[in-house]
């Protein structure tokens, strides 16, 4: 697909190894593969690349980068971090790493912990709220900097999870869409990621010994329902190996004759 004797500056310092020359490679083409599939980039838009600080968001961002150098993503790439204000969050180190590897960046400060401690009752998740609010923000920044599109580090393991979710807890067959028109119709939302394993995004992350930044509000909670089906997923997957696999085929491959949803099969006029 591309020479792997080039390697762009950003992995300069990266494992000398097949092992992670098959990641990386293996990654770039699950991503270049999701933004053609689900026609994702538009020649000359202006992408607002979301970077939380954990493994996922820095993954979406090299491979991104990666992408962009070797000219098979025509778009602008504007890297952007909200800092939401939660004690101890370490604000200087996103800054001087996006600085460091030479990738625009935007870093916004909006004390959104605040009102999610002030608003959110005691032993409530905090993070319906805490993700409404950062949404709008980033919808915000993106209007502000002429972003078409607000690209988020999901991968195939947010996927399958909010689609167990949805089932579960919501009663409905949703999941997350690889693509998605905001309801005010002006932004997009891309997650690139959709078909990249949580485990590739780890591997990679560490092996790159990026500077992991954790969620120590959403994060630190016990009993989140997310928590509790990513458990039962990695039992599934322990005792029978290929279950996610076989979960995200199923989410890709729907047959709507065979469900039992009117609006989405004529029945009556069968």
């Amino acid at each position: 697909m591309f020479d792997e004797t080039e390697i762009h500056p950003l992995f300069h310092g990266a494992p000398d190894t097949t092992e992670f020359r098959k990641l990386r490679k293996r990654i770039i083409r699950q991503t270049r593969e999701a933004i053609e599939t689900y026609g994702m980039a538009r020649r000359g838009d202006r992408w607002l690349v979301c970077l939380s600080g954990g493994k996922d968001s820095y993954t979406l961002l090299a491979a991104l980068v990666e992408l962009k150098w070797r000219g098979l993503l025509p778009v602008e790439l504007l890297a952007c971090n909200l800092d939401q204000g939660q004690p101890g969050f370490p604000a200087t180190v996103l800054p001087e790493f996006l600085t460091r590897i030479g990738v625009p960046h935007r870093i916004e400060y909006q004390d959104t912990y605040s009102i999610v401690i002030d608003k959110v009752p005691a032993k409530k998740t905090y993070c319906a709220l805490c993700s409404r609010l950062r949404r709008g923000n980033l919808y915000r920044i993106a209007r502000e900097e002429g972003c078409a599109a607000v690209v988020l580090g999901h991968h195939r393991d947010d996927i399958i999870e909010t689609f167990l979710l949805n089932l579960f807890h919501g009663g409905k067959l949703a999941a997350m869409p690889p693509k998605l028109l905001n309801d005010e119709g002006d932004l997009y939302v891309h997650r690139p990621l959709a078909l990249v394993s949580e485990a590739d995004c780890g591997k990679f992350a560490r092996a790159m010994n990026y500077p992991i930044i954790p969620c120590d509000l959403c994060g630190s909670q016990d009993g989140l329902q997310r928590q509790r089906i990513k458990r039962m997923v990695d039992e599934w997957e322990a005792r029978s190996p290929g279950r996610r696999k076989i979960l995200f085929r199923a989410i890709t491959q729907v047959n709507a004759s065979h469900l039992l949803d009117p609006t989405l099969f004529d029945f009556k006029g069968l």
